[in-house]
């Protein structure tokens, strides 16, 4: 069993200082030296994971010990990693910035030493010359355990700045591994949520990560990063591989009659946040999934028998969601029918009566709306009762990222009971609906999975 992926983290003392580039820019690098690049991100976000699968190929995946729990990391990062020759992971907001209230807890430096990678940190280097060296010393020396191998520097103004700091990073003892400059092409365009997904603008997407693994390339030293990433050990109490069980092969045997109900995914622009583990343990229990484009198609998937809306940006395209009346008639025939339809955030929008005045499924009865005010955070939640995802007293782990709201916030049946920032309830349990803006991660309970797919075979 392989437990030695090579392996990088890439953090910075902040948001902004140009991970995501460096991340991107040093995977699709790696991946055009030949080498198969396994892509990982810190936290919960699915935005950037979209760039890495573009980089790499492979599917982008998250590392999140609040949503998964400590325990689940190493597996699941395992089973991202399988067959690859080199694993990046990419951090989130600061190196040691993790939930709030919650000490290092999903930090980008609790995974970090939860994978026993080395990190490299990347500075933004643009306002300063030798205070960086007090900046880089300071991060080296806060958490010991935490291996800090190297630094590139970023948005670096010329080759005397690059001198100056070099020379202040002397005295620290880390060495530089690259040096950037500022280079306006690689910058991704950013709206209310942050960058805008790689399948929004797809043509403009593969050049900007081109340009990132040119600037990547050149600027840093490939060789180095590689050398680093091959001096993590094994993981830390013998990891396995995260496993979704075993997949069906949708030929049922003699022995195993049980239907293969057909689950439709929403995908396309509008539905762009899903985490992949969720479809692998969908198909583990039984289900044939299959992806529809709301935007697009005017149909279900024929013999669709459950429903599964993710995240995304309903609101950017609320006109030609509310222009497809015959996809919204069927979504809201399918729901009246009882069928299971598990629906997160960009999906409860879309199960709304209306969405900025725009008509939408009606499935339930509640409108929507964009606000100035960000939510943001995650949440711990229980099942407030029975749905097609849980039984009452479940406990999961959440995490809330929009800037819209749904007026009522919770239906006669709520989906969750949230303790924090304040109690509350919210979500729509009705029939076989479960409607939420909490975005889960299937993986930290399986369990539901399995229930969503059994009720696709009895509803």
């Amino acid at each position: 069993m392989v437990t030695s992926v090579p392996r990088l983290v890439i953090a910075a003392p902040s948001s902004g200082s140009g991970k995501t580039t460096v991340a991107t820019g040093l995977m699709a690098a790696l991946t055009g030296r030949g080498l198969a690049v396994s892509p990982h991100k810190v936290g919960p976000d699915y935005i950037d994971p979209g760039y890495h699968a573009l980089a790499t190929g492979r599917v982008g995946r998250n590392l999140d010990a609040y949503l998964c729990g400590p325990e689940l990391v190493g597996p699941l990062f395992l089973h991202g990693a399988r067959g690859c020759d080199i694993a990046v992971v990419e951090g989130v907001m600061g190196l040691y910035d993790g939930a709030a209230g919650e000490g290092e807890l999903a930090s980008t430096a609790h995974v970090a030493k939860l994978l026993r990678a080395p990190v490299v940190l990347v500075v933004d280097a643009s306002s300063q010359s030798r205070s960086v060296a007090a900046l880089v010393h300071g991060f080296v020396t806060w958490d010991p355990q935490v291996r800090v191998g190297g630094v590139i520097l970023n948005k670096v103004a010329s080759d005397r700045h690059e001198g100056l700091l070099r020379e202040a990073l002397d005295s620290v003892g880390v060495p530089v591994l690259g040096v950037l400059r500022r280079a306006p092409q690689v910058d991704t365009p950013s709206r209310h949520l942050g960058l805008v997904p790689v399948a929004e603008r797809r043509a403009a997407a593969v050049d900007a990560v081109a340009a990132m693994a040119a600037l990547v390339a050149a600027g840093c030293d490939l060789d180095g990063l590689e050398m680093l990433a091959r001096s993590a050990g094994p993981l830390p109490g013998g990891s396995a591989p995260w496993t979704p069980g075993p997949v069906h092969t949708h030929h049922p045997t003699r022995s195993d009659r049980k239907p293969t109900p057909r689950v439709a995914v929403a995908g396309g622009a509008a539905f762009t946040f899903s985490y992949a583990e969720h479809a692998e343990l969908l198909a583990a229990a039984g289900a044939e999934v299959v992806v529809f484009d709301p935007l697009r198609d005017e149909e279900l998937p024929e013999g669709t028998r459950g429903l599964v809306i993710g995240g995304g940006f309903p609101e950017v395209y609320a006109d030609e969601l509310s222009a497809n009346e015959p996809l919204r008639k069927a979504v809201a025939e399918l729901a009246l029918s009882g069928a299971p339809v598990a629906a997160e955030c960009a999906g409860l929008l879309y199960l709304c009566r209306e969405l900025d005045g725009k008509p939408m499924c009606g499935v339930l009865d509640a409108s929507a709306r964009m606000t100035g005010r960000l939510t943001l955070g995650y949440r711990d939640a229980v099942a407030v009762g029975d749905s097609v995802l849980a039984g009452a007293g479940t406990r999961m782990r959440g995490h809330e990222f929009h800037r819209t709201v749904v007026e009522p916030g919770a239906g006669p049946a709520p989906a969750w009971g949230v303790r924090a920032p304040e109690r509350r309830v919210e979500g729509f349990v009705q029939r076989g609906v479960h409607a939420s803006y909490l975005h889960t991660h299937w993986a930290s309970e399986p369990g539901v999975a399995r229930r969503f797919v059994e009720r696709c075979r009895t509803s």
